[in-house]
Order: C-alpha cells, then sequence, then structure tokens
C-alpha cells in the first residue's frame, strides 16, 4: 500500500462587487475574494493538497488563470476534475485537514457545511474532512482584513 501526504496553499485579497466563496458555499459578507475563477481559497488549497499528494503538480498548471474556460469558474467543478485524477491514479482519499485563516468573517457557523460539501465531492465521510477557522491576530494582509488565506493537508492511499 502506498501512502501519500499532500499541502496546499492559496490566498486572495479582498473585493468589492464579489460574492465570498468558501470551501464550496457562499458566506454573508460585504466582500468577496478576487481571482480568475470564483477564489475559492479552500477549495484551492484542497486541489493543491491532492496534487501534490499525487506529485502532479499544482492547481495552475492544471487550470490556468490565463485560459478563459475558468474565469468565473465554481470551484467545486475544479475540485471535482482533480478528484477524478485521484480516482484514475487508483488513489482514495484517507482524509483531509484544512485551516483557514480569517480575520473576519467569523466562520464558526459554516465550518461543518463546508466540511459537508468538500466530504460529498471527495466521496468520503464528514468525519474525515477537518475545517479550523483561525485570525490572524491583526497581524499581516489576513490581520489588516485586506484577504483571507487557506492551508490544506491531503492523505491519500494507493
Amino acid at each position: 500500500m502506498d501512502f501519500r501526504v499532500g499541502v496546499g496553499y492559496d490566498s486572495h485579497r479582498f473585493s468589492e462587487g464579489r460574492k465570498l466563496f468558501l470551501g464550496g458555499i457562499e458566506v454573508p459578507f460585504p466582500y468577496g475574494l478576487l481571482g480568475h475563477s470564483d477564489a475559492d481559497v479552500v477549495l484551492h488549497a484542497l486541489c493543491d493538497a491532492l496534487l501534490g499528494a499525487m506529485g502532479k503538480g499544482d492547481i495552475g498548471e492544471h487550470f490556468p488563470d490565463t485560459d478563459p474556460v475558468y474565469k468565473g469558474i465554481d470551484s467545486k467543478k475544479l475540485l471535482g476534475h482533480v478528484f477524478a485524477l485521484v480516482k484514475k491514479e487508483r488513489f482514495t482519499v484517507c482524509n483531509v485537514d484544512i485551516v483557514i485563516v480569517a480575520q473576519e468573517p467569523n466562520l464558526k457557523n459554516f465550518k461543518k457545511l463546508m466540511a459537508a460539501v468538500i466530504a460529498d465531492i471527495l466521496g468520503i465521510d464528514c468525519d474525515r474532512v477537518n475545517i479550523k477557522a483561525k485570525t490572524n491576530e491583526g497581524m499581516g494582509f489576513v490581520g489588516n482584513k485586506e484577504g483571507i488565506a487557506c492551508y490544506a493537508t491531503a492523505a491519500l492511499r494507493q
């Protein structure tokens, strides 16, 4: 049995006139995140973690922001494509662990829903998706309320 672990990271700045998508759900907030797609930092970091565990590069190589096909795309579709690659390579997802770093909004009431969406896409039980939300204690771009960052780890077995 082959066991693999991958780490992903993403960050985006806030932008007026956009909806905020995190973990595949819309979170009510006055600002969204700026990006070529829907800028869902959670799903982007998770895609990178899964791709990393397989040794298959990063999200930018698979879904370049220069390709108009991905303009405004729902990141659940991107995660679905990455998961199809996971299955094609004969891996199964053991678990994922995600840390969202956001000074605001408060994400306490959204973590379980995000986990359910992610678990559904990956075909795993919700207890295999762990989501933590942290502030940055007022430090850096996150602490200054300029954007959101996310770290993700994925464990796969073949």
